[in-house]
This record gives C-alpha cells, sequence and structure tokens, in this order.
C-alpha cells in the first residue's frame, strides 16, 4: 500500500475531521516531483466525503510542487459543500451526485458560474460485519425492503425466513451526503427517502466503526473506504437481477454492478478558475492527480474523458 493509502487510513482510523492544511511533502507511489513552478495564493475545497480521498490526496501532491499554494480540503457532505460553494466561500466543490435543481437555481441567482467535472467512478458499498456469516447477498428488492421509509424490518429474519432473528443495526450517511441521496434515489424509487431509525453520519469514518464493533449491523458509503477497512468489513454482493455482483474495480467500470455504479465530480467556480493556483490544481487533478484515484481506492475514467475535459479548462 501506497504512502498515501497509509496516510488517508491513518487520518480515517483517528476520525479527522475538518480543515486540513496540505502541505505534506510524501510521495505517492514511489514518484518523487519537486518542480515548484513559483505559484502563490490559495485553493479552498469543501464537499463530499466520499470525494474527499481523491481532492486531499491530489492536493498533498500538487502542493509538494507548489509549496507557495496553501490547499485546504474540508468534507461537510456534498450539500453542505454546495451550500458554502453556492456563496463563494470554496473554489471546488467535491460532489457525489449532480448539483440539484434547486443548487442551479441558487448559482444563477448569485451570479455564479461553474464548470462540471467528472472525476471516478465509485461502487457504493453495502457492507456488514465479517462476523456474519449468513449474509451471502442481498437482491435489491430486499435491500428496498431494509431501508425503505417506515420499514417493516427489524430483524434479519424479516429479510429472509431462514436468517436468524436478531436484530439489524442500520448505519449510513446523513442527508447533506451526496450517498445518502443516491442511494436512495435508486434503491427507494425517491431522493431522501429513507427509514428514520439508522445511525447517520456524514463521516465515513463513524459508519466504518458501527459496523465493525455489531455483528448484526448492515451499512453503505463509498467504495474507497471500504477497501480501506476490508480486513474489519464484508461487502455485500447486490442482486439486481442479473445475479449477486461484488463491487470491484472491474464490475464499476463495465457497469455490472449495478444499480450502484456512478460517478464522481468536482464543481469548480468559473471566477476562481481564472486564478492561476486554480487552474493549475485543476489541470494537475485532471492530468497527473488522476492516478492518485486508483491508489486511494476508486476507478479512473477513460483518458478520453480526461482529455476532453482538459480541454474545457483551456478555452
Amino acid at each position: 500500500m501506497g504512502i498515501i493509502k497509509t496516510k488517508m487510513k491513518k487520518l480515517l482510523s483517528l476520525g479527522i475531521i475538518g480543515v486540513l492544511s496540505v502541505g505534506m511533502l510524501t510521495g505517492c507511489g514511489g514518484k518523487t516531483q519537486e518542480t515548484d513552478k513559483g505559484l502563490g495564493g490559495s485553493v479552498a475545497i469543501d464537499g463530499s466525503s466520499t470525494v474527499y480521498p481523491i481532492s486531499e490526496a491530489v492536493a498533498e501532491e500538487f502542493q509538494k510542487m507548489n509549496q507557495g499554494v496553501k490547499v485546504t480540503v474540508n468534507f461537510s457532505g456534498t450539500g453542505g459543500g454546495f451550500e458554502k460553494f453556492l456563496v463563494k466561500e470554496t473554489d471546488i466543490n467535491d460532489a457525489s451526485r449532480p448539483i440539484k435543481d434547486k443548487e442551479i437555481n441558487k448559482a444563477k441567482e448569485g451570479g455564479i458560474e461553474y464548470l462540471e467535472l467528472k472525476v471516478a467512478y465509485d461502487g457504493l458499498s453495502v457492507v456488514i460485519n465479517p462476523e456474519n456469516d449468513f449474509v451471502d447477498y442481498l437482491t435489491l428488492e430486499e435491500l428496498t425492503k431494509i431501508w425503505e421509509p417506515n420499514s417493516s424490518v427489524k430483524t434479519w429474519k424479516d429479510v429472509r425466513p431462514e436468517w436468524p432473528a436478531e436484530r439489524v443495526k442500520l448505519y449510513g450517511p446523513g442527508s447533506d451526503s451526496g450517498t445518502f441521496e443516491y442511494f436512495t434515489e435508486e434503491v427507494n424509487g425517491e431522493g431522501g427517502a429513507i427509514r428514520v431509525d439508522y445511525t447517520a453520519s456524514e463521516d465515513d469514518n463513524v459508519l466504518v466503526n458501527g459496523i465493525a464493533g455489531d455483528k448484526y449491523s448492515v451499512g453503505f458509503f463509498g467504495y474507497a473506504y471500504y477497501i480501506e477497512n476490508k480486513d474489519k468489513l464484508k461487502v455485500v454482493p447486490i442482486d439486481s437481477g442479473n445475479g449477486p455482483v461484488a463491487p470491484t474495480a472491474e464490475t464499476v467500470e463495465n457497469g455490472t454492478y449495478e444499480p450502484l455504479s456512478r460517478p464522481l465530480f468536482l464543481y469548480v467556480n468559473k471566477e476562481a478558475l481564472k486564478r492561476e493556483e486554480v487552474k493549475e490544481f485543476i489541470k494537475y487533478y485532471l492530468g497527473e492527480g488522476k492516478e492518485l484515484v486508483t491508489e486511494v481506492g476508486y476507478v479512473k475514467l477513460p483518458q478520453s474523458e480526461y482529455d476532453n475535459q482538459l480541454f474545457q479548462i483551456e478555452e
């Protein structure tokens, strides 16, 4: 495991929340880059905790080459990040879902123009405690039955009769999370529609520790957090009609892990993009920085998509 992955795991294990001033001089994957372009200024990023590991890693490497630039990375959920982005508190919003109509309207009202950039693919992962020896997979219908509003599921026996009558403990992202929005839309048919009796947190580390500490728990979050904690979690294959499929780099990229494969985004304020440090950071993110996507546990886009987006930056 590379240095960036080791660092991220340490951050997650400590439950660090808030702004990280990215100034570490560690390398990634054995590569050393020491070119300082003489840039100054700052770049402010907030938003999705799912996208956070990529942005944190990219910011760290960019900082190494541009020590005059202060890059800060925060995560308050996709929705919470958009609230800051749309009042110009940040330059970039990490998002694990597309921008909503109401957010588009607020941007128009505030005179904010932005670019939507895809940076990676994620396989939203349903996970259980590794001591759970009876859940071999879940159908999409069973997933809905567990998580739908006013669900009648109290014990695992309520999901399948042959499973034990042990109470199900539920963990998932809070309502500001793009992962929450995506999951509820795809599983329950409506964004935001979910049972209320579950432990919610915008910090995925809280969810990881909760599931790892309870044999009969189940939860969901981004693929990278499963990969970083697969020694204490077990991923659940999902059967959406064509047999059980687990999230892997291959199944996420080819779309067979459905319906929980999704793109991850950056939203960049066009006015901020006129600042050299912001423009160079985004160019690095979509260029050399894209190699960090797999380093932290997500799936890269086809090269053509990165190239097309880099062209937009130069327009």
